[in-house]
């Protein structure tokens, strides 16, 4: 199954790549040999195997939650190169068109 230039040029345009000419050969082998991979692992039976993200027994592991004081502003605003009232005050990102 040999991956075509004009599929890895898809491809990179799909991920935003630009991509030299050797970089596109380099690039179609990998590809190819991806799909090659993924053909032998279709040929294992999967029948009754549940699906899973892992295949460690791991578990999330939150802690509880609680409602606790928050931080006083006049601390948590300390160390803040510089403030207005009781925020924050950072510079200007969106301008007005």
């Amino acid at each position: 199954m040999a991956i075509t230039r004009a599929e890895v040029l898809r491809v990179a345009q799909l991920a935003r790549l630009e991509l030299a000419d050797s970089e596109q050969e380099a690039f179609g082998k990998q590809l190819d040999q991806i799909l090659l991979y993924v053909q032998k692992l279709k040929t294992f039976d999967t029948e009754g195997v549940e699906a899973t993200s892992t295949v460690l027994e791991q578990v999330n592991v939150f802690r509880p939650d609680e409602v606790r004081p928050s931080l006083p502003v006049d601390e948590a605003l300390a160390n803040a190169p510089v403030t207005q009232e009781s925020y924050f005050q950072v510079p200007r990102i969106i301008q007005e068109s």
